[in-house]
């Protein structure tokens, strides 16, 4: 099965279930907790409720941690990538680039790079979406998390 044609406006990766059902599922009983502890307060509600704030920190960070390491591993590839197709004067400016800029970067086709990568150098772009906005011919990334 191929995968669908990729583009600025559904390159996002959203998961149903994680995105929605475990956010509902967690925050629900969290916000039930913190009411049962203010209206009756008990030990037993006040409890439950610090657990339940445990578990939402821990499900945020067992979101957060993997894409800080897909984001070590988008510079490392992009760094690589960009020694390869950049002419001289720009491979040694390659160490410049921020990770939010070379995350933004990895959209565009090796023969827009060059000139888009010169652009937000120059023009100190550094917002990755609208790098990602400036990329005509997207290059599709289907391995994200």
């Amino acid at each position: 099965m191929s995968e669908p044609v990729q583009s600025f406006e559904n390159h996002a990766k959203m998961v149903p279930v994680y995105h929605g059902a475990a956010t509902f599922m967690l925050l629900l009983p969290t916000l039930w907790f913190a009411y049962r502890t203010v209206t009756d307060f008990n030990v037993d509600a006040l409890m439950f409720l610090v657990f339940c704030g445990g578990v939402v920190v821990a499900a945020l960070f067992t979101r957060l941690f993997p894409l800080g390491v897909q984001n070590r591993v988008i510079r490392l590839e992009e760094q690589i990538r960009l020694k390869g197709i950049l002419p001289e004067d720009l491979q040694k400016r390659v160490g410049d680039f921020t990770t939010s800029q070379l995350i933004g970067l990895r959209f565009a086709p090796d023969e827009e790079l060059p000139d888009l990568a010169r652009r937000v150098l120059d023009e100190g772009i550094s917002d990755r979406k609208l790098i990602k906005q400036a990329v005509k011919n997207w290059r599709a990334d289907h391995e994200r998390i």
